[in-house]
């Protein structure tokens, strides 16, 4: 057995050439007993060879299981079985953890964490280097290694090619660190196959023992196997912006530099068979997992109470606030049963700091509204985490904080978009920034980007390139483009490099490309951040991110708050302020009157446009079929028009079933009990999961297996892989093979796309709060909805269009009457009108509207006097003159334009100012010819993108129906 120390991955970007997970397979079927992905001054992908080396282990162990029962002899192997060598099906590598650092004095080191305290010291080396460089580069010196030496074993890269200080300093460098690393050290010989590697490792093993320090045998590897060696060519053309023809003595010699197994490694090691046994003798101390990272959650204790108790008086709390008129039993049983499962995971930490950051917003009137498997309980329900009442979904809680999958539960939280920085920065406050930070997104090579930078590095032409790219339909991948679609563009689909250049983007797909940052993932810890995961800065300013995405922290079952933002909830909070401002209603989320008829027959006329959700033109279109009467009917509209369904073929029977045009049938109580909501058609992941083990009779960890493969955006999901198992199963539970087959069709479709019903359940609150208000409130929302934007599928121009057909008084924008915002004021009727604002202008600043509005006392009479009471810039005016805010003042927008094009750009001298004394000479006025209708129609939409004027095609309807002209 062999353990492969010093291994490259392609998270160290554009260097190497194979996934993690690849390795992890790789070293099974090489009967290798463990490895260490050393990325260069990373740990962003071992946590994907860790998940890797579960499903090895698993896949072992299951085949251990099959021969225990059976023996050697026995039924034929079950399909769900690894099919692969031998020595995969029984061996599973274990995944030892470490970094190769990178130092601007000394040589390469690779660092292996030999116990949780070394993996604490790793980290905050690598998180010292980054912050102290800008996002994306870390600075490290010797001294920084020598800060934290407890428990770390190091590998000494003697001929670094990036360190230029000279070939034998490294020598100098084991000296240093002996001092603070003595017995640790050790010199990593690897060979560079170009035909000198014997005499260089003579002279490496002569010079170690000179030091004292014992030599380590590594193949130092950048690819699992050598096929990848045309790739890794690529990435070092792309990372160094040239062709793969230049590249001179940066490509690859050979092939060689590729994962190798003990009996290959030791053809090279002739000389020092004994570094082979001590390379494996050390990797055996390194007995730190990752597996150990779990439960770093802040304790949330207070000096009065445990978590426990806090939790337990908040919840009840919550429960008298929620239900005013006394909760019913069952309720009280769903609670009680609730903080007891949390109580013995102890999971109350977590709620407790979600519910104190949704307080935290409450407290600024940041409407928010949360999210996710674990939301859609009573507890969150009375914390006010969530404003939906679990009692409308058929969630079990267990599903989702469950027992036997020790897991953390999943709550997000969405916040209005224009304040959820707020949020981040008290949550960068309360726990400090060595507690708190944002999780990574990793960015993976797809499509269009894959093959502009794989067809520059193979020397394509920018034509060639972009050809290629105008025939990608996938997103995810390039077999769509075919021999003929080739010959149509002009490309020669048998030319020896246009055919290497696709093979090769093909296998670049889903390769890291490098680090982004979560739109909101944050992870909070007890201790230091940084002694879990290395931290680094983000590209904006006041915030800092660690290395690891969602899935990642997912697999270590870390904490994580999605603190995400939604521009709807902007748009409702702004429209509750514009109610109670106007009149005097105040309403939340929760309290908004529920069930309302009025609102339920304008979305079974789809008239919802800006409606949250149901804006669509799909979801237009679905709206009078599904006719929903009711919030649970919202729920499914939210659920059912996605991807996953629709492919799953789950939308026409659903509405034939509802409409009473098909029978509403199961093919057993037991399912019957999943899908009746739903009228039998499986519509929700949960569902999905159920079938499974109800139906095909998963485990439970085979069917959260499934859920993750499910879930939205999975970038390696695979629903396929538990197809024989699902049919298999389904058929032994007595049900027929067209239904099985049909079952597993539309779950297959939610790997597409698949919506739980908790989210739908906290959408269609959403969605009805918005439909309510444009019912009773449509000026309201149309202002609260532009003052939110850009969110949304309408353009302003539709959202004043609409506000204006439900009989809203729309007004223009006017110098003496508009804010920054759009805003609501009295009209001639008693009601109220929508009063357009700066900000629908283009290229007028918030700054420069708000000055505007300050200095106006009691109006401005001409284009002049905005330049000397404001001070703005004539720039600016003349944006003000193109949007014919002077129109109020009886200038029209040419004279206006014509006379903020008159005016100076910097201060005026009092002699020269026209308003002394009348003693100024002013230029003669203009004679502009007035503008049509048509043209003032166009600069409308060129200034404001929106008109009152007239519709364009109004413009347009003499030419386009001429016999109806002329019947008028």
């Amino acid at each position: 057995m062999f353990s492969e120390l010093s291994i490259t991955s392609n998270f160290t970007f554009l260097t190497g050439a194979s996934h993690p997970e690849e390795y992890m397979d790789r070293a099974a079927v090489l009967g290798m007993e463990g490895i260490a992905i050393a990325d260069d001054n990373s740990v962003a992908g071992i946590v994907r060879a860790h998940t890797q080396a579960r499903v090895i282990r698993r896949k072992v162990q299951e085949r251990l299981d099959w021969d225990a029962v059976y023996g050697l002899i026995g039924p034929p192997r079950p399909p769900h079985l690894p099919a692969a060598p031998l020595a995969f099906i029984y061996n599973a590598p274990r995944l030892i953890p470490a970094a190769r650092l990178l130092f601007t004095d000394g040589p390469a080191v690779t660092v292996l964490p030999q116990t949780r305290n070394g993996w604490r010291n790793l980290c905050r080396i690598i998180s010292k280097g980054r912050l102290a460089a800008k996002k994306g580069s870390c600075t490290l010196t010797l001294s920084d290694l020598e800060a934290f030496p407890e428990d770390l074993q190091l590998l000494i890269w003697p001929h670094a090619h990036h360190w230029h200080t000279g070939a034998g300093d490294w020598v100098e460098a084991v000296h240093r660190l002996t001092r603070r690393f003595a017995g640790k050290i050790h010199l990593l010989l690897r060979p560079h196959y170009d035909g000198q590697d014997m005499g260089r490792m003579q002279r490496l093993n002569d010079q170690a023992a000179k030091l004292g320090i014992p030599t380590i045998a590594s193949a130092a590897p950048i690819m699992h196997n050598g096929n990848r060696r045309k790739l890794a060519d690529v990435l070092t053309a792309v990372r160094t912006g040239t062709r793969v023809d230049n590249l001179g003595r940066a490509a690859l010699l050979n092939a060689e530099n590729r994962l190798r197994s003990a009996t290959e490694l030791a053809k090279h090691f002739p000389h020092d068979p004994e570094a082979l046994v001590r390379t494996q003798a050390l990797a055996r101390t390194l007995t730190f997992s990752l597996d150990a990272l779990r439960y770093e959650y802040p304790s949330e204790v207070t000096q009065a109470e445990t978590p426990a108790d806090r939790l337990r008086r908040l919840a009840y709390e919550g429960l008298n606030w929620r239900y005013p008129s006394g909760a019913s039993d069952k309720v009280k049983g769903l609670l009680e049963h609730e903080l007891t499962l949390i109580s013995k995971l102890k999971y109350e930490p977590y709620f407790l700091t979600v519910r104190d950051i949704v307080a935290f917003a409450r407290s600024r009137d940041i409407l928010c509204q949360g999210r996710g498997s674990a939301a859609n309980s009573v507890v969150c329900y009375c914390l006010g985490i969530t404003s939906v009442s679990p009692e409308i979904g058929t969630m079990v809680f267990e599903r989702f904080v469950s027992e036997a999958r020790d897991e953390p539960p999943d709550i997000d939280v969405d916040f209005e978009h224009e304040r959820r920085e707020e949020v981040i920065q008290h949550i960068y406050k309360r726990y400090g920034r060595h507690r708190a930070g944002l999780c990574a997104t990793v960015i993976h090579y797809r499509g269009k980007r894959a093959i502009r930078e794989v067809g520059r590095a193979m020397g394509l032409s920018e034509d060639t390139i972009s050809a290629m790219s105008s025939q990608l339909w996938g997103f995810f991948s390039t077999k769509g483009i075919e021999a003929e679609r080739m010959a149509e563009i002009g490309l020669d689909a048998n030319d020896r490099r246009l055919k290497q250049t696709l093979e090769l983007v093909e296998e670049v797909q889903g390769f890291p490309r490098h680090l982004s940052q979560h739109v909101g993932g944050f992870i909070v810890t007890e201790g230091r951040l940084d002694e879990l995961v290395p931290v680094e800065n983000a590209t904006m300013e006041d915030r800092t991110v660690i290395c690891w995405d969602k899935d990642d922290i997912d697999t270590l079952g870390i904490l994580k708050v999605d603190v995400l933002s939604l521009g709807m909830l902007t748009c409702i909070r702004k429209a509750f302020d514009l109610m109670n401002m106007h009149h005097r209603l105040s309403y939340t989320l929760a309290t908004l009157p529920p069930e309302d008829p009025q609102t339920y027959d304008m979305l079974c006329r789809a008239d919802s446009v800006g409606v949250f959700q149901v804006e669509s033109r799909a979801q237009m279109n679905f709206l009078p079929r599904m006719k929903p009467r009711c919030f649970y009917d919202l729920v499914i509209e939210v659920a059912i028009i996605r991807p996953g369904p629709i492919q799953g073929d789950m939308v026409h029977p659903f509405i034939r079933r509802r409409n009473g045009e098909e029978q509403i049938s199961f093919p057993s109580d037991a399912l019957g009990d999943v899908l009746g909501k739903t009228l039998g058609v499986p519509l929700f992941q949960e569902q999905a999961m159920q079938i499974a083990i109800v139906g095909a009779g998963f485990t439970p960890d085979q069917a959260d297996r499934l859920r993750r493969s499910l879930a939205t955006f999975k970038k390696h999901g695979n629903v396929s892989e538990f197809r024989t198992l699902f049919l298999r199963g389904m058929l032994k539970n007595g049900y027929e093979a067209d239904f099985a087959e049909r079952c597993f069709s539309q779950i297959e479709g939610f790997g597409s796309y698949g919506f739980p019903e908790s989210h739908a359940a906290s959408f269609a609150l959403l969605v009805y709060a918005s439909a309510w208000i444009k019912c009773h409130h449509p000026g309201i929302f149309a202002c609260a909805l532009l003052n939110s934007q850009p969110m949304g599928f309408y353009a302003p121009a539709q959202i004043v269009r609409d506000a204006r057909e439900h009989g809203v008084q729309v007004r223009p924008v006017c110098i003496n009457a508009s804010f920054w915002d759009n805003v609501m004021e009295p009209d001639e009727a008693g009601g109220l009108a929508l009063r357009l604002g700066f900000r629908q202008i283009k290229g007028l600043s918030e700054e420069d509207a708000t000055w505007m509005t300050a200095a106006r006392g009691n109006g401005y009479t001409t284009v002049r006097d905005v330049w000397r009471k404001a001070g703005l810039h004539p720039l600016m005016i003349a944006k003000l003159a193109e949007a014919d805010a002077f129109a109020s003042l009886d200038i029209k927008r040419r004279e206006a334009l014509w006379e903020a094009k008159a005016l100076a750009p910097g201060p005026t001298l009092p002699l020269f100012d026209g308003d002394i004394d009348g003693e100024a000479i002013f230029e003669p006025s203009a004679h502009l010819p007035d503008m049509t209708l048509g043209e003032d129609v166009v600069e409308d939409y060129v200034a404001m993108r929106l008109t009152l004027k007239a519709h364009p095609v109004a413009l347009l309807r003499e030419i386009l129906t001429p016999e109806i002209h002329e019947n008028h």
